[in-house]
């Protein structure tokens, strides 16, 4: 197995892609910090988890609190005895337009895209260490490579995540901790609904948040946006020590959108 007696956090893994990756971590043998607002979302992740044989401890809490946000890296590396990797998965779109923006929504997009885990990772340093090294994984985005009209205020927190990771990996690659960022484009899960749906976007006569998603999806050259498991299995690469000579990337998983 690629992960055995490995210990993770995921967070933002009650649904999409950060359940998958959850299941396909503990699939191949890693012990998961299921993290998530959503507390019976991570109960029902963690139990699947278990019924399969697996290990798995659900977290929830709002990671906007930076108690909560340090809070998950302690729980899980007493939980299962240390801590191998983190991927930071929780982000938010922000709003659509820049015209009349809502600074509440702008600040909200920066803490869970940015701060979030700035927190995080900062919490799990000493714990990656002690185990003489490890990896870090962030979500970008695609948005985090390219402008996207849709979405400037994402562009600049995904951007920043990006920067961060490159500085990072630069950092820590000493300390063998590797740190690395998967850059999904448009995947079929809950919040790509969300995305297309958000309330400045303006959505054209006719279409509907399910109609958009498919569209979106056939814009990319495969025709099709990813599912779920595909950005997971990404992740699982990156995470794995098949990768252990890779650091500073921010890896497209997008259908050649962005070659």
């Amino acid at each position: 197995m690629r992960l055995a007696n490995k210990i993770g956090i995921v967070t933002a893994a009650a649904s999409g892609m950060g359940r998958a990756g959850a299941l396909r971590f503990a699939q191949e043998g890693a012990a998961v910090g299921v993290v998530d607002l959503d507390e019976a979302g991570a109960d029902a992740v963690a139990k699947q988890i278990a019924d399969a044989g697996g290990k798995a401890i659900a977290l929830a809490g709002d990671l906007r609190q930076d108690s909560f946000a340090r809070e998950i890296v302690r729980r899980t590396a007493n939980a299962f005895g240390g801590l191998d990797f983190v991927w930071n998965h929780v982000g938010h779109p922000g709003p659509a337009a820049i015209e009349g923006l809502d600074w509440k929504d702008f600040d909200l997009a920066m803490d869970l895209n940015v701060r979030t885990v700035l927190v995080t990772t900062e919490a799990a340093l000493p714990e990656l260490r002690a185990r003489g090294g490890g990896a870090l994984l962030y979500t970008a985005s695609t948005s985090g490579l390219t402008g996207s009209q849709f979405s400037p205020v994402y562009n600049i927190a995904k951007f920043g995540v990006v920067g961060l990771v490159h500085g990072l990996a630069k950092r820590y690659a000493r300390e063998k901790i590797r740190v690395n960022a998967v850059c999904p484009g448009p995947t079929d899960t809950p919040m790509l609904r969300v995305f297309v749906a958000r309330p400045d976007s303006q959505l054209p006569p006719g279409e509907t948040p399910e109609s958009l998603v498919l569209k979106r999806g056939g814009q990319v050259p495969m025709g099709r946006p990813a599912r779920p498991e595909e950005i997971a299995n990404a992740a699982l690469f990156l995470i794995s020590d098949e990768a252990s000579y890779i650091t500073g990337v921010a890896l497209p998983v997008d259908g050649g959108a962005t070659a």
